[in-house]
């Protein structure tokens, strides 16, 4: 998974985050090698290659198969597997492979009969993904194709594998199902077998109440239960805050009447159960679980019988001679010998060796580990017979419940077991997926035979291989006597100080670090040794065989006399080996289906999602390893209907067309899909990006352009309004104005008028009587004197008259020139009106013309060209 080189300013991406695993961000800023991504207000500078794409058309609910998405990479699984767990769709394909993340609550509506019904006989993918639709699955292909299927059920430490594996053999059930008459069939008589095998199987670790075994459980017409690797360390010694197996508290938590038969007390009062605090929080109803149950409460007896040293310097005996302990009627004094007495045979004689009481103290844990891990056995031989197998059939259903990659603080023989267990089935798993991939591309029709394939068998070599490998050392060691692990570790050092998948922690001096495909892992070697010698002491042989309760002594038949003499060697790492080849070679015979359980969080609550815990468990699961696989071919594949935007009537064409355009290289172009390498969706999303982007900035500036247009033509026509309107007015006022002045005028002139008239009308008065006094007064007087008079009247009537009319003719000049005035304002203002009309008229006449001196060139272009085509 391949992030993509091609990352411009602008585009989303996701970013790593140690809290989060991956954030989205914005990219604000791209250089050649960097670029700076904008997370919600948080600005983040990393290389161009440490970033992945994001779809910007990521559906809301997400998708129900991964190999839907556009961008097949981390962060897109996270986010799509975060958006159905929101919405309580737990189930997710990745194409044939079931991805489970345990909601942590109960959701019946997915495990109900109707949900069965539904999912009998619908083919893989046409329903909602669900465990029902795998096992339905498988069952029709082995009625159907007569070949063996196997589901393969695997996760980390309460992801819900035991719960999925129960929820396959209910619908098995319900598909095999007969009626009452016929008794029960053999799913459900497996299905009740869950409560016995989960009570001396699981036991409470650091994360939760987990298969401290694994199992595969064959069914059909026949059924079998086997199981893989009981962890038997933890029946003497168990970590706080862990527990030790669930029967024992069982058996403690049993009626008064059976505590007192088996003289039990609290777990507290027994060593193997309080080695932590986990009694005082845990309680659990007892349960018959059809199995000898003395021998469960013998096992917590021993483990409280304490060693004192004796009377010889490296003697030892009990402290309690009186001991509740009693094996169902084995001879006190022969437990006692078995325990602090060894029998060294030798070519001449036997030599009796007394231990010393650490040694005698290990040797009760060995004693209750080996009755233990075969009373397990006993167990799941006894369901096997209870259920009845058929030798003849042919066909079967396998269900593992396999346990998960585990990584703690401390990782023991268990651990690396375990392990190499998920990389063996890991390997299975990539050429599982690796033969699926090259079968779609077969159907497709297209070249895959240049895509390299790249499996685990270099971490496998480093594990098994014999001789060299590190099992094969360990069993080396464990031959010596006087091997320890501090020789063993540094046989490691010195074998594999080259290797690439070996490695030496840093002031460590006895761990050693593997890197496994779901990541490093450091292992502690202290117990490596002793866990993996698997013989029985002589002694305890003895002892066990001889008892006289049949049940005791079944469990532990007599030894071959030759055999009897010397503890023989017996390694658990290649027991287990040789037990992980004849699985594997099982499931080379079937066809596997897959369901890879998720835990979501550590807290094992509901509503929360762990984006680094889920992440872990993904690569840890090999669902990283298988979109590895899927992005070494071709990781995008696109139906042509969905590939291309428009419908085409010849929809290859359009497609190689589409791509050639792009100037992309190696894709593949099959019968019904497009298929595409690894980062090639993003070029042509960026591609296409960059062409809408460049699209919808002309549209955005041919919309800018006419809103601006139209609004600058609204506020020129509002403003030409309001202008006119105000126009209007002050013109109203001014004509009100000037028609008020012309009326004052005229008043003005009408009283002058009047006044005059008067004035007039009263010299002439005075004038008539004046010239009548006049006329009498000559008569009277001397004619000198009124001469006079006379003259000097008319100079005052005539210059009386000339100051009126120098009144009048200055009021005509000060009318005249505001008249002028007046008139010269309504020119200039009519002719700005007939500037403007004149303008706009210009302007239409300059496009009228431009129009048609446009048609005149077509039509002379025409004319020459059809003059051109008559000369030819």
């Amino acid at each position: 998974m391949a992030a993509s080189a091609k990352v411009s300013v602008g585009s989303h991406v996701w970013v790593e985050d140690p809290d989060e695993a991956w954030i989205d961000g914005e990219v604000e800023e791209a250089n050649t090698d960097e670029i700076t991504v904008n997370c919600s207000g948080k600005k983040v500078v990393t290389k161009v290659n440490a970033v992945y794409p994001k779809d910007p058309e990521f559906p809301e609910l997400g998708v129900d198969d991964m190999t839907k998405l556009a961008y097949l990479h981390e962060p897109g699984l996270l986010l799509n597997l975060k958006c159905r767990y929101d919405a309580n769709e737990i189930y997710t394909y990745t194409g044939n492979i079931l991805i489970a993340v345990n909601p942590f609550k109960r959701l019946p509506h997915l495990y109900g009969i109707d949900t069965m019904k539904q999912y009998k006989g619908a083919p893989l993918g046409e329903l909602t993904p669900h465990p029902f639709a795998v096992a339905d699955s498988a069952y029709r292909k082995m009625i159907n194709e007569g070949v063996s299927q196997a589901i393969l059920v695997s996760g980390e430490s309460g992801a819900g594998k035991t719960e999925s594996t129960k929820m396959l053999m209910r619908f098995l059930a319900y598909m095999g199902g007969r009626s009452e008459s016929e008794g029960r069939s053999v799913e459900q008589q497996v299905l009740e077998s869950n409560p016995v095998l989960e009570a001396f199987g699981n036991a409470k670790t650091v994360r939760n109440n987990n298969s401290r075994f694994s199992s595969i459980k064959e069914e059909e017409s026949r059924a079998a239960i086997r199981t893989y690797l009981l962890e038997r360390s933890r029946v003497c010694q168990v970590s706080d805050p862990e527990r030790n197996y669930h029967c024992f508290y069982m058996l403690c938590a049993a009626p008064e009447q059976e505590t007192e038969r088996y003289k039990l007390g609290k777990p507290s009062t027994f060593r193997y159960l309080n080695q932590s605090n986990c009694y005082e929080q845990y309680y659990l109803h007892y349960t018959s679980s059809g199995c000898n149950l003395p021998v469960v409460a013998a096992i917590l007896h021993l483990g409280n019988i304490e060693f004192a040293k004796g009377e010889e310097s490296e003697a030892s005996e009990p402290k309690d001679e009186k001991s509740r302990f009693h094996l169902k009627q084995c001879d006190e004094k022969a437990l006692e010998d078995s325990l602090c007495k060894r029998v060294m045979v030798t070519r001449d004689e036997s030599i009796t060796k007394s231990l010393d009481p650490d040694s005698a103290a290990l040797g009760r844990d060995a004693l209750a580990k080996i009755v233990y891990s075969k009373l397990f056995d006993w167990l799941v031989t006894k369901i096997n017979n209870s259920i009845g197998q058929d030798p003849d059939s042919k066909h079967i259903i396998g269900v593992l419940d396999i346990y998960g990659f585990e990584s703690f603080k401390t990782n023991s023989f268990e651990q690396f077991c375990i392990n190499l267990t998920n990389e063996k089935l890991q390997q299975h798993f990539n050429q599982h997926v690796f033969k699926m991939e090259q079968e779609e591309y077969t159907k497709e029709e297209i070249d895959w035979s240049y895509i390299e394939f790249i499996d685990n068998q270099d971490i496998l070599d480093l594990i098994e291989k014999k001789p060299g490998g590190i099992i094969a050392l360990l069993d080396e060691a464990c031959m010596f006597p006087r091997s320890t692990h501090d020789t063993f570790a540094q046989k490691l050092y010195q074998t594999f100080k080259d290797h690439k998948r070996f490695s030496k922690p840093k002031l460590a001096q006895t761990d050693f670090t593997i890197c496994h495909y779901a990541g490093d892992v450091t292992y502690q070697t202290e117990l490596f040794l002793d866990k993996n010698k698997d013989y029985v002491v002589g002694e305890h042989q003895a002892l066990l065989s001889s008892s006289d309760c049949s049940f005791v002594s079944s469990l532990f038949p007599p030894l071959p006399e030759e055999s009897s003499k010397t503890s023989k060697f017996s390694s658990i790492g290649s027991q287990f080996k040789h037990q992980l080849q004849s699985l594997l070679e099982s499931l080379s015979t079937t066809e596997p289906h897959y369901i890879r359980c998720v835990k979501p969080n550590n807290l094992l609550k509901p509503e929360i999602f762990e984006n680094n815990n889920i992440l872990q468990q993904l690569r840890c699961g090999g669902v990283m390893e298988a979109i590895r696989i899927s992005c070494a071919g071709y990781p995008t594949r696109k139906p042509f209907n969905e590939f291309l935007t428009d419908s085409n009537n010849d929809e290859v064409d359009a497609c190689k067309k589409l791509l050639a355009k792009v100037d992309l290289k190696g894709f593949q172009i099959g019968k019904t899909k497009v298929f595409l390498r690894a980062g090639q969706m993003a070029e042509l999303d960026a591609h296409r990006a960059e062409v809408l982007g460049r699209s919808a900035r002309i549209i955005q500036r041919k919309v800018l352009s006419y809103q601006s247009r139209k609004k600058f033509l609204l506020l020129q026509a509002a403003s030409t309004d309001i202008q006119a309107l105000c126009r209007g007015q002050v013109a109203r006022v001014l004509f009100e104005k000037m028609r008020i002045e012309v009326a004052c005028l005229r008043i003005q002139n009408q009283a002058r008028t009047y006044i005059c008239q008067k004035a007039y009308k009263v010299c002439a008065l005075l004038l008539v009587q004046f010239r009548q006094g006049c006329e009498q007064k000559l008569l009277e007087s001397n004619f000198t004197h009124i001469m006079k008079f006379y003259f000097f009247l008319l100079v005052w009537v005539f210059m009386t008259c000339n100051f009126l009319f120098t009144q009048s003719q200055i009021r005509r000049c000060l009318c005249h020139r505001h008249y002028v005035r007046m008139k010269k304002a309504a020119i200039t203002t009519q002719c700005g009106w007939r500037r403007r009309v004149a303008r706009r008229e210009l302007r239409n006449l300059k496009m009228a013309a431009k129009e048609a001196g446009h048609f005149k060139m077509l039509r002379a272009s025409w004319k020459i060209n059809w003059k051109n085509s008559r000369q030819n």
